[in-house]
Protein backbone atom coordinates (compact mmCIF):
# COMPACT_ATOMS: atom_id res chain seq x y z
CA UNK A 1 0.00 0.00 0.00
CA UNK A 2 2.06 3.31 -0.96
CA UNK A 3 0.23 6.85 0.71
CA UNK A 4 0.47 9.82 -0.81
CA UNK A 5 -0.64 13.59 -0.53
CA UNK A 6 -2.27 14.59 -3.90
CA UNK A 7 -2.26 18.37 -2.83
CA UNK A 8 -2.58 20.90 0.17
CA UNK A 9 -5.87 23.08 -0.05
CA UNK A 10 -4.07 25.93 -1.79
CA UNK A 11 -3.34 23.54 -4.11
CA UNK A 12 -6.65 22.44 -5.33
CA UNK A 13 -6.26 19.09 -6.09
CA UNK A 14 -9.58 17.03 -7.36
CA UNK A 15 -10.36 13.17 -7.27
CA UNK A 16 -12.94 11.12 -8.89
CA UNK A 17 -14.03 8.40 -6.82
CA UNK A 18 -16.40 5.84 -7.72
CA UNK A 19 -20.02 6.51 -5.61
CA UNK A 20 -20.76 2.62 -5.61
CA UNK A 21 -17.28 1.81 -3.76
CA UNK A 22 -17.19 5.06 -1.61
CA UNK A 23 -18.98 7.12 0.98
CA UNK A 24 -18.72 10.89 0.47
CA UNK A 25 -17.35 10.08 -2.93
CA UNK A 26 -18.77 13.64 -4.42
CA UNK A 27 -17.02 15.60 -2.00
CA UNK A 28 -13.65 14.90 -3.21
CA UNK A 29 -14.17 16.57 -6.27
CA UNK A 30 -14.05 20.35 -5.18
CA UNK A 31 -10.65 21.60 -5.29
CA UNK A 32 -11.50 23.75 -1.90
CA UNK A 33 -9.89 21.00 0.04
CA UNK A 34 -6.19 19.12 0.76
CA UNK A 35 -6.76 15.66 -0.36
CA UNK A 36 -4.36 12.53 0.60
CA UNK A 37 -5.21 8.63 -0.27
CA UNK A 38 -3.82 5.73 0.52
CA UNK A 39 -2.93 3.71 -2.92
CA UNK A 40 -2.59 -0.45 -3.80
CA UNK A 41 -1.17 0.06 -7.29
CA UNK A 42 -0.72 -3.64 -7.57
CA UNK A 43 -4.14 -5.03 -6.44
CA UNK A 44 -6.99 -5.80 -8.09
CA UNK A 45 -10.42 -4.91 -7.44
CA UNK A 46 -13.25 -7.34 -7.01
CA UNK A 47 -16.32 -7.51 -8.79
CA UNK A 48 -18.68 -4.74 -7.50
CA UNK A 49 -22.02 -6.30 -6.42
CA UNK A 50 -23.53 -3.26 -7.45
CA UNK A 51 -26.39 -3.15 -10.19
CA UNK A 52 -26.34 1.35 -9.92
CA UNK A 53 -24.85 2.59 -12.99
CA UNK A 54 -21.28 3.41 -13.42
CA UNK A 55 -20.75 6.99 -12.94
CA UNK A 56 -20.51 9.04 -16.04
CA UNK A 57 -19.83 13.34 -16.65
CA UNK A 58 -18.02 15.24 -14.28
CA UNK A 59 -15.74 17.76 -14.50
CA UNK A 60 -13.25 17.27 -17.73
CA UNK A 61 -9.99 18.10 -15.38
CA UNK A 62 -11.00 15.37 -13.10
CA UNK A 63 -10.45 12.59 -15.53
CA UNK A 64 -10.85 8.96 -15.21
CA UNK A 65 -12.35 7.28 -12.01
CA UNK A 66 -9.16 6.56 -9.70
CA UNK A 67 -9.59 2.56 -9.54
CA UNK A 68 -6.37 1.71 -7.29
CA UNK A 69 -6.99 4.27 -4.25
CA UNK A 70 -8.41 2.45 -0.90
CA UNK A 71 -8.68 5.32 1.17
CA UNK A 72 -9.08 9.06 0.88
CA UNK A 73 -8.97 11.60 3.47
CA UNK A 74 -10.36 15.54 2.60
CA UNK A 75 -9.11 18.52 4.79
CA UNK A 76 -8.44 21.90 5.45
CA UNK A 77 -7.29 24.87 7.53
CA UNK A 78 -9.19 26.45 10.47
CA UNK A 79 -10.46 29.37 9.16
CA UNK A 80 -9.60 31.07 12.82
CA UNK A 81 -6.52 29.23 13.82
CA UNK A 82 -3.95 28.66 11.02
CA UNK A 83 -1.97 26.32 13.03
CA UNK A 84 -4.75 24.02 13.17
CA UNK A 85 -6.14 21.61 10.21
CA UNK A 86 -9.52 19.54 9.99
CA UNK A 87 -9.97 16.13 8.64
CA UNK A 88 -13.22 16.50 6.78
CA UNK A 89 -14.11 13.62 4.85
CA UNK A 90 -12.76 10.21 5.55
CA UNK A 91 -13.62 7.22 3.26
CA UNK A 92 -12.61 3.52 2.77
CA UNK A 93 -13.13 0.93 -0.44
CA UNK A 94 -16.23 -0.67 0.97
CA UNK A 95 -14.72 -3.96 0.57
CA UNK A 96 -11.26 -2.75 2.57
CA UNK A 97 -13.42 -1.51 5.62
CA UNK A 98 -11.93 -3.40 8.79
CA UNK A 99 -8.65 -3.64 7.71
CA UNK A 100 -7.30 -0.25 9.66
CA UNK A 101 -6.61 1.98 6.82
CA UNK A 102 -9.03 5.00 8.09
CA UNK A 103 -6.75 5.08 11.20
CA UNK A 104 -3.00 4.47 9.01
CA UNK A 105 -4.53 7.11 6.70
CA UNK A 106 -5.48 9.76 9.53
CA UNK A 107 -2.26 8.81 11.06
CA UNK A 108 0.65 9.52 7.73
CA UNK A 109 -1.60 12.78 6.94
CA UNK A 110 -0.84 14.36 10.31
CA UNK A 111 2.55 13.27 10.10
CA UNK A 112 2.54 15.37 6.90
CA UNK A 113 0.98 18.03 8.57
CA UNK A 114 3.24 18.35 11.06
CA UNK A 115 6.34 18.49 8.80
CA UNK A 116 4.26 21.10 6.90
CA UNK A 117 4.00 23.12 10.41
CA UNK A 118 0.70 22.47 11.79
CA UNK A 119 0.04 21.91 15.38
CA UNK A 120 -2.98 20.55 15.58
CA UNK A 121 -5.66 17.92 13.55
CA UNK A 122 -8.98 17.96 14.52
CA UNK A 123 -11.76 15.86 13.35
CA UNK A 124 -15.85 15.38 13.80
CA UNK A 125 -17.40 11.81 13.99
CA UNK A 126 -21.33 10.93 13.96
CA UNK A 127 -21.20 7.46 14.95
CA UNK A 128 -19.08 5.03 17.36
CA UNK A 129 -17.32 3.12 14.54
CA UNK A 130 -15.62 6.33 13.05
CA UNK A 131 -14.77 7.61 16.76
CA UNK A 132 -13.00 4.21 17.68
CA UNK A 133 -11.08 4.59 14.52
CA UNK A 134 -10.13 8.08 15.55
CA UNK A 135 -8.92 6.92 18.68
CA UNK A 136 -6.67 4.37 16.72
CA UNK A 137 -5.20 7.45 15.04
CA UNK A 138 -4.45 8.79 17.94
CA UNK A 139 -7.22 11.37 18.21
CA UNK A 140 -9.16 12.28 21.69
CA UNK A 141 -12.44 13.46 22.51
CA UNK A 142 -12.26 17.21 23.43
CA UNK A 143 -15.98 17.28 25.11
CA UNK A 144 -16.72 19.36 22.01
CA UNK A 145 -19.85 18.44 19.70
CA UNK A 146 -20.23 20.73 16.54
CA UNK A 147 -23.55 22.20 15.54
CA UNK A 148 -24.42 18.76 14.02
CA UNK A 149 -23.82 16.74 17.02
CA UNK A 150 -20.75 15.44 15.87
CA UNK A 151 -18.43 14.65 18.37
CA UNK A 152 -15.36 17.06 18.10
CA UNK A 153 -12.24 15.12 18.64
CA UNK A 154 -8.18 16.34 18.32
CA UNK A 155 -4.60 15.55 18.50
CA UNK A 156 -1.00 17.06 18.23
CA UNK A 157 0.33 16.90 14.54
CA UNK A 158 3.15 15.56 15.12
CA UNK A 159 2.31 12.90 18.08
CA UNK A 160 -0.72 11.21 19.56
CA UNK A 161 -2.89 12.62 22.35
CA UNK A 162 -2.66 11.66 25.62
CA UNK A 163 -6.59 10.10 26.33
CA UNK A 164 -7.67 8.51 29.38
CA UNK A 165 -10.63 5.30 29.70
CA UNK A 166 -12.89 8.01 31.53
CA UNK A 167 -12.14 10.55 28.65
CA UNK A 168 -12.92 8.07 26.02
CA UNK A 169 -15.61 6.48 27.69
CA UNK A 170 -17.26 10.01 27.77
CA UNK A 171 -17.49 10.13 24.17
CA UNK A 172 -19.19 6.93 24.08
CA UNK A 173 -21.69 7.71 26.36
CA UNK A 174 -22.66 10.52 24.16
CA UNK A 175 -23.47 8.24 21.68
CA UNK A 176 -25.08 5.88 24.04
CA UNK A 177 -27.99 8.84 24.50
CA UNK A 178 -29.16 8.31 20.76
CA UNK A 179 -31.37 6.49 18.48
CA UNK A 180 -28.60 3.87 17.44
CA UNK A 181 -28.77 0.89 14.97
CA UNK A 182 -28.24 -2.68 16.50
CA UNK A 183 -24.55 -2.85 15.54
CA UNK A 184 -23.86 0.35 17.04
CA UNK A 185 -25.74 -0.74 20.27
CA UNK A 186 -23.74 -4.04 20.53
CA UNK A 187 -20.55 -2.32 19.22
CA UNK A 188 -21.08 0.48 22.58
CA UNK A 189 -21.79 -2.49 25.10
CA UNK A 190 -18.78 -4.62 23.78
CA UNK A 191 -16.42 -1.05 24.80
CA UNK A 192 -18.56 -0.41 28.40
CA UNK A 193 -16.00 0.17 30.75
CA UNK A 194 -12.87 -0.17 28.47
CA UNK A 195 -9.79 1.92 27.88
CA UNK A 196 -9.29 3.50 24.47
CA UNK A 197 -7.65 1.23 22.05
CA UNK A 198 -4.17 1.33 21.17
CA UNK A 199 -2.45 3.48 18.77
CA UNK A 200 -2.03 1.42 14.94
CA UNK A 201 -4.49 -1.29 16.46
CA UNK A 202 -6.80 -2.91 14.18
Amino acid sequence: MDFAILGWPDDGPRLRLDYRRFSYAGKFTTPKTGKAVICDPDGTLPPLDDDRPAPTGGPDSLGPLAEDIVAAVAFNEDRTDASTLWFRYVTVRHDQRGEGLGPELLRKTADEAAERGYETVRIATNNPFAYEACHKAGFAFTGRETGLAELVLERPAEEPAAVSREQYQSGLDRYRKRDLSEDEESFLAARAGTDPPAVGSR
